[in-house]
């Protein structure tokens, strides 16, 4: 019987490959690009999809990711695609080796989002991995909408795009 350790660690090498295509869309040059003033920089949400495999980290190794405690977020600007994928690509690292020291044991456990004494999200571990997996799959959406509105082609995650049929 698979674990759910062995189940998300399957899933995240099915996520990363899909997410990897749509990020290796993002144009440079449209960074400071946004469809809306209320939405997120194109830049600044390619830098968000790239970490989100951070959350998986931090949901399995700690009990809370409090951002009272670190740093204000600030995202990282990338001059090349290149150094937008080698981030990804470590955040990816972070994540699948806080699954490989992890076991389904500590899934019930709790596990909080917040800022000092504000609470984003209280709910157990598994829950804040698949939190993770669904916010990478809304932001990756939400990636697929900018770049289709900029007309650049963009990948099918779960079959064909209209780009590719």
């Amino acid at each position: 019987m698979i674990t759910f350790i062995e189940a998300f660690k399957k899933e995240l090498a099915d996520e990363v490959k899909e997410t990897k295509r749509m990020l290796e869309k993002v144009p440079v040059d449209k960074y400071d690009w946004q469809p809306h003033p209320k939405s997120m920089k194109l830049g600044v949400l390619a830098c968000h999809l790239a970490e989100i495999p951070d959350m998986i980290e931090k949901a399995l190794l700690s009990d809370k990711w409090d951002f009272a405690e670190e740093e204000a977020w600030k995202p990282t600007v990338f001059k090349t695609n290149d150094e937008l994928l080698a981030f990804f690509e470590k955040s990816v690292a972070k994540a699948s080796a806080a699954l490989e020291q992890s076991k389904d044991d500590i899934l019930q456990d709790k596990w909080k989002l917040c800022a000092g004494n504000v609470t984003y999200l209280e709910m157990e571990k598994w829950e804040a991995v698949r939190h993770a997996f669904g916010q990478n799959a809304h932001h990756r959406a939400q990636l697929g909408v900018f770049l289709r509105l900029l007309d650049i082609p963009i990948p099918g995650p779960y079959g064909p795009s209209a780009d590719e049929m």
